[in-house]
């Protein structure tokens, strides 16, 4: 385990979260914000990458386990993200969708806050948000960010902007 919060523990993912990790990154819904189809191939991609980032950096998404049942709801942490020539610290959440709108990504992303400042001892945590996303918005907007700047992004299929928000640590 990572971090726990008051509902959530996060971990590392493993091979063994594939099936979990399909379930969200192979929904539309969830994934509408990337506009991509994500193939079996792409998810087993996105979870080698987040297990290099875990021996590379000591963090990536982490897999989100809710206490009360055990079960994989989504995924949150923290990742390197290119901005304007630079890398700044992002965090990012994603869940299953018969689990939104139970504050589970708040909660998540407030953990990460915490661990950002508390124990990397960071000064600013950031996220890199599609101006379109306003559920991602609100939960930035609850744990403290506030918009910093607008800005072009490639994704996928081509050039979206996006949003750059953040929250500075209060005892730097």
């Amino acid at each position: 385990m990572i971090l726990e919060t008051k509902r959530l523990w996060l971990r590392d993912m493993t091979q063994a979260d594939f099936a979990d990790l399909a379930a969200i990154l192979q929904n539309p819904k969830v994934m509408y914000a990337y506009e991509h189809d994500f193939s079996d191939a792409d998810v087993q991609a996105w979870l080698e990458r987040q297990q290099a980032r875990y021996h590379q950096y000591g963090f990536g998404l982490w897999a989100i386990i809710l206490k009360s049942t055990g079960q994989m709801i989504g995924q949150a942490g923290m990742t390197l993200q290119p901005y304007k020539h630079q890398e700044v610290l992002e965090v990012g959440y994603l869940l299953k969708e018969e689990f939104w709108h139970c504050g589970y990504a708040r909660e998540a992303a407030a953990g990460c806050k915490r661990y950002a400042f508390e124990t990397l001892h960071q000064d600013k945590l950031h996220a890199i948000i599609k101006v379109d996303n306003h559920s991602s918005i609100k939960v930035a907007e609850s744990i403290g960010m506030r918009k910093e700047d607008e800005f072009i992004t490639c994704y996928y299929h081509g050039d979206m902007l996006h949003a750059l928000y953040s929250v500075t640590n209060p005892h730097t």
